[in-house]
């Protein structure tokens, strides 16, 4: 007997058996989709946060003068540089980074990087036009003219701070789109050349950003961004610390410039060759990693849980398959009279198993699929097609159907067909 006529003959036996099939191909796919469902899902959740986190650069890192930690189901520490032992003097400890460092750290910075200097006002702020105003969570953000390059901002109408506006502290803005709309309603473009208001300072606006979008961590376009002499100026504080950001032009070369910076900006700080950093540098892609952690620890769940459900598939299917043999009893004798042999009757078998569980499996991997971008839905990113997952969801589901298979075939390519033909 043709693979081709067993083939068409395991159809024929499928179909004649519908209701049996049908049931046993949704348990199936039951358990398919909750797996590729959930890895659906936190394929949406890691490019989500990739999304939001790309803002930062991905070349980059910042010096900030205190620890980033973050803590999201255990202890993590999303920092990263180089440290040496030893203690801090009591007099530098949590020590502020002022502008002068900042700026002195960026003139002898030599390696191949852009660097660039920035200060966040205190708090979120209320913008006004006029007898518009925002609400009061626009982030003020001083700094100079690589920050919007480094923030992978991009400008829509007018124009970048030059060294002047740095060097003047010349009171300019730039808008965020958000900003803008709400300022100017559907006409976001007279923003430019025009005045604003910050508390009683006012600014005149030379550019407007592009949109970046939201996420549900972080807003890019409620932003005012103005150059950090003038934040300097106007919301200075005695505690107030700079950040230094740098982005580097190979990334294969981060280690190296992060060594490089600590040690430029130890000899800045006046630090004695013994003592421990009083400052910290993270790269902007920590956090994320770390949250591409714990969601890997998850994705082992989720597969681990995708598993056990698909061993009691197999076990339900190989138990159809052994009641569909022992139903089928007087029908094998017929075949094995016919002259159809045991290799036959168990290809026919096999082949019967395997098709209702990889039917139960695209079943699933569909089902799966559209329930797991939901979330992509929820989070704004992407629709997400997962082909590794489909491609193994449907591989596991043959698997399983070629051993849930092989005992009932087994089985009945060893019945008597004397006995068969009798059998009631």
């Amino acid at each position: 007997m043709r693979l081709r006529d067993t083939f068409s003959l395991a159809m024929r036996s499928i179909s004649a058996n519908r209701l049996r099939a049908g049931l046993t191909i949704f348990i199936i796919a039951f358990g398919i989709m909750a797996l590729v469902g959930i890895l659906t899902a936190i394929d949406s959740i890691q490019s989500s946060i990739y999304n939001s986190f790309a803002s930062m650069g991905a070349n980059g890192f910042s010096i900030r003068n205190r620890e980033l930690k973050v803590r999201i189901g255990g202890p993590g520490n999303a920092t990263r540089g180089t440290t040496k032992k030893g203690k801090v003097r009591t007099s530098n400890q949590n020590k502020v980074i002022t502008f002068q460092e900042a700026m002195a750290f960026k003139e002898r910075y030599t390696f191949p990087a852009v660097v660039s200097v920035s200060f966040r006002a205190g708090g979120n702020m209320t913008v006004y036009k006029d007898d518009k105003k925002t609400n009061p969570t626009v982030q003020v953000i001083g700094g100079d003219e690589n920050y919007l390059g480094l923030s992978n901002y991009e400008l829509t109408m007018g124009r970048n701070f030059n060294k002047a506006d740095i060097e003047s502290g010349r009171n300019v803005a730039v808008l965020g789109s958000d900003v803008a709309k709400k300022l100017y309603g559907d006409h976001p473009e007279r923003a430019v050349n025009d005045n604003i208001r910050i508390g009683n300072v006012r600014y005149k606006v030379i550019g407007l950003l592009k949109e970046k979008g939201s996420s549900n961590m972080m807003s890019a376009d409620n932003v005012v961004i103005t150059t950090v002499t003038s934040t300097r100026r106007v919301f200075n504080r005695p505690w107030a610390s700079y950040q230094v950001n740098v982005n580097v032009d190979d990334v294969s070369k981060m280690d190296a410039a992060m060594g490089e910076a600590t040690g430029v900006f130890r000899i800045i700080r006046k630090m004695d060759i013994n003592e421990e950093n009083n400052f910290y540098m993270s790269r902007s892609d920590s956090i994320a990693e770390l949250l591409f952690r714990q969601l890997g620890t998850v994705t082992v769940g989720a597969a681990l849980i995708g598993f056990i459900t698909l061993f009691g598939s197999a076990i339900g299917l190989m138990n159809i398959m052994l009641v569909s043999v022992a139903e089928r009893t007087r029908e094998i004798g017929v075949n094995k009279a016919m002259g159809a042999t045991g290799p036959a009757i168990r290809q026919q078998f096999v082949f019967e198993a395997i098709i209702i569980s990889v039917m139960g499996g695209l079943l699933g991997v569909f089902l799966g699929m559209m329930l797991g971008n939901l979330m992509s839905l929820l989070l704004g990113s992407a629709f997400v097609v997962p082909w590794l997952w489909i491609s193994m969801g449907i591989a596991l589901c043959g698997m399983v159907g070629l051993i849930s298979g092989i005992y009932p075939a087994i089985k009945a390519s060893k019945l008597d067909p004397i006995v068969a033909l009798r059998y009631e």
